[in-house]
């Protein structure tokens, strides 16, 4: 895993950069198919039960300027074990929950958490890694990420045999207890020091907003249609599924082939977009997501349905990291922290206005046009990335 400077391996940081990051994955991977059966257990409506799963994702999204000052004035590494610390202490307040907002709070302080833990491993990725590396680190955080969330059902459902629900909470507080443990041991990072040192004067969000608008308004936007359809998919394959008549154990196990493919792409296309750029990655993944999608609604038996999902998977697949190599490539050196935080925030108005679309259109129209509304954000996203995606990445 060398390449471009001879002097740097990933491997030499493999368990600083993504050690914390697979067990901040498990620990969530663990609890997200239980939350809704715990509100139910608390009473809930089915309605409230889904609002409060998506507290996670409000969380993260109302969390990621403030995750950015917290970041920068504390550091990566006291903001990893302070977000690690925090999501422990929601995960305890889940656990023993009397009542629906109690169990609401707990889970909003987790997506809280999760905003200030992922921005603070963009940073270190970003500050770190060689920019003729970058996107293999990038991808491979998104991947460990990625892998996390899907051994964590396997982890908390192992724990649930022995002592039911409560089961999965415990298994994700013994992972974030070992991601801050892990994130507590490793050195704060000598650019940090420098930075405190050599940055008198901090960034201020409303100029980096203010100098950087054009990027804001392009990029990140192409971004936010990106996580859109990335939100959306994971309720468009189970609804069609339904819609043409498969049954709930086949859907998983197609849903499942789908992610593993998610997991086998994230090095190979960090190393397409290191060596040749991100266009490379960007195109193909937008327009495959898209023509799925846009294809889906044409499906009407498994093998037809199973073909689309897959294209669908390998176009996601190939776009780990994404996201997160174009925020890094567009960030100030000055004011990195305060960008990301502010990219995180646009891409994530994506990741949860895109399901609430998604619904509107199938309350009002059909879920066949649903499905076409979302995979048209693909082409839309491809077009906005051949515009203004910069061709290669200067070394």
């Amino acid at each position: 895993m060398t390449s471009g400077n001879s002097s740097f391996s990933l491997r030499g940081i493999a368990v600083a950069a993504f050690g914390p990051s697979l067990l901040f994955g498990i620990g969530e991977g663990a609890i997200f198919p239980v939350i809704a059966l715990s509100a139910k257990e608390l009473g809930a409506s089915v309605a409230l039960s889904g609002f409060i799963v998506s507290l996670i994702g409000i969380g993260s999204l109302l969390s990621n300027i403030p995750a950015a000052l917290v970041t920068a004035r504390y550091g990566e590494r006291r903001s990893m074990i302070g977000a690690a610390a925090l999501t422990v202490l929601a995960l305890v307040l889940c656990l023993f929950a009397s009542t629906t907002w109690m169990l609401g709070l707990g889970v909003f302080l987790i997506g809280a958490a999760s905003s200030v833990f992922l921005l603070a491993r963009q940073t270190f990725l970003t500050e770190v890694v060689p920019i003729s590396m970058r996107a293999r680190a990038l991808s491979t955080l998104g991947g460990t990420m990625r892998v996390g969330l899907f051994i964590g059902p396997f982890a908390g459902a192992a724990v649930m045999h022995f002592i039911d629900l409560p089961g999965a909470y415990w298994a994700a507080i013994v992972a974030m207890v070992g991601a801050g443990l892990l994130s507590f041991a490793i050195p704060e990072l000598e650019h940090g020091r420098q930075a405190k040192a050599a940055d008198v004067v901090p960034a201020r969000l409303g100029g980096v907003l203010r100098d950087h608008a054009q990027v804001f308004l392009t990029l990140a936007l192409a971004g936010s249609l990106l996580a859109a359809i990335r939100a959306c998919r994971q309720i468009i394959v189970p609804l069609w599924a339904s819609h043409i008549g498969l049954d709930a154990p086949t859907t998983a196990v197609v849903y499942g082939v789908m992610g593993s493919i998610d997991m086998l792409l994230f090095y190979p296309a960090g190393k397409v977009m290191d060596q040749h750029g991100r266009l490379w990655v960007a195109l193909p993944s937008m327009l495959l997501m898209g023509g799925s999608l846009m294809l889906m609604p044409l499906t009407t038996g498994l093998a037809a349905f199973v073909i689309v999902c897959m294209v669908m998977g390998l176009g996601n697949g190939i776009g780990s990291g994404l996201n997160m190599t174009i925020g890094a490539d567009a960030s100030p050196p000055g004011a990195r922290t305060q960008f990301l935080g502010i990219w995180r925030l646009i891409t994530d108005f994506g990741a949860g206005g895109g399901p609430l679309l998604l619904s509107g259109i199938i309350a009002v129209l059909s879920l066949a046009a649903g499905i076409l509304a979302i995979g048209s954000m693909g082409f839309i996203a491809a077009a906005m990335y051949w515009r203004w995606l910069p061709r290669r990445v200067e070394k």
